[in-house]
């Protein structure tokens, strides 16, 4: 993805090197896969399950000016630039719906960090909090990407971003209420839905010129690689597929690839699709 040089967000909040302070999720192993099964990408109940899940923190509680690696600076930059490329193709698309889309914010953190769904560790992977208009990422997940589920690339790391932005979409639009506690199915529909919303906004991308060859299958690839059946396969080697929550890696990627070819808000409406 071509960024360098390129318009950042200013709506990108950096807490790193800040305690998280408070409840923490993710206690031990089990819970990290647990949340990783449960949360990654995610944005549904998750207020209801990092209240209910308690760890120790690694903050150190300094309150020193943060400096990152250099490789970490400017993955910062780069998510700041995405975000203000989903800032540009949401404000146009709900304009042109007569709509006023209103900008989340990005925070930026390390091993953990309070939000208005509770305190969460870096396990839980980047979320979404409806209660806030927030997005949270550790930005050592770029490097989880890429080791762990062998999804690798810059634009990998934008599909993440543009996910969570779709979360915001859905809140902003009514189309789920993702405070409530939801279903094993109605969450998976939740989820495919806001990787719907993330190929609309890399179909704009792309007539914004911004991608390059390769970029959107990383996305794909990505996308299959948080699918619920190939991350229990990986942590306990089988699939349970009633305990699906975000969808199968094939579900994600079509999705994905049908806002992609889409580009619009319409063809988007998981919640009515017979056939997921």
């Amino acid at each position: 993805m071509q960024w360098q040089g390129r318009r950042g967000s200013a709506n990108v909040e950096d807490r790193r090197g800040m305690s998280g302070g408070g409840k923490l999720v993710g206690g031990g192993i089990g819970g990290i896969v647990v949340l990783v099964i449960a949360l990654l990408f995610g944005g549904g109940d998750i207020g209801s399950i990092l209240n209910n899940m308690t760890g120790t923190s690694t903050s150190s509680g300094s309150d020193t000016p943060y400096q990152g690696s250099q490789q970490e600076e400017e993955l910062a930059q780069f998510v700041s630039v995405v975000l203000a490329d989903t800032e540009d193709v949401w404000t146009q698309i709900f304009a042109e719906k007569g709509l006023k889309y209103e900008d989340p914010t990005l925070v930026l953190y390390n091993d953990s960090v309070q939000s208005a769904c509770g305190t969460a560790g870096s396990s839980v992977g980047p979320f979404y909090c409806p209660g806030d208009h927030k997005l949270y990422i550790d930005l050592s997940f770029y490097d989880e990407l890429k080791t762990k589920f062998q999804a690798p690339g810059d634009f990998a790391m934008a599909y993440v971003i543009a996910h969570e932005v779709g979360h915001h979409v859905q809140t902003l639009l009514g189309t789920t209420n993702m405070g409530a506690k939801q279903t094993n199915a109605q969450s998976v529909r939740t989820e495919l839905q806001a990787d719907y919303f993330a190929g609309v906004w890399a179909h704009h991308a792309q007539d914004m010129n911004v991608l390059e060859q390769g970029d959107l299958e990383e996305a794909i690839t990505a996308a299959s690689a948080v699918g619920d059946d190939t991350l229990q396969k990986k942590s306990q080697g089988y699939v349970v597929p009633e305990s699906f929550t975000h969808g199968t890696s094939e579900q994600r990627m079509r999705w994905f690839k049908k806002g992609f070819d889409s580009g619009t808000i319409e063809g988007g409406d998981t919640f009515s699709a017979k056939n997921l």
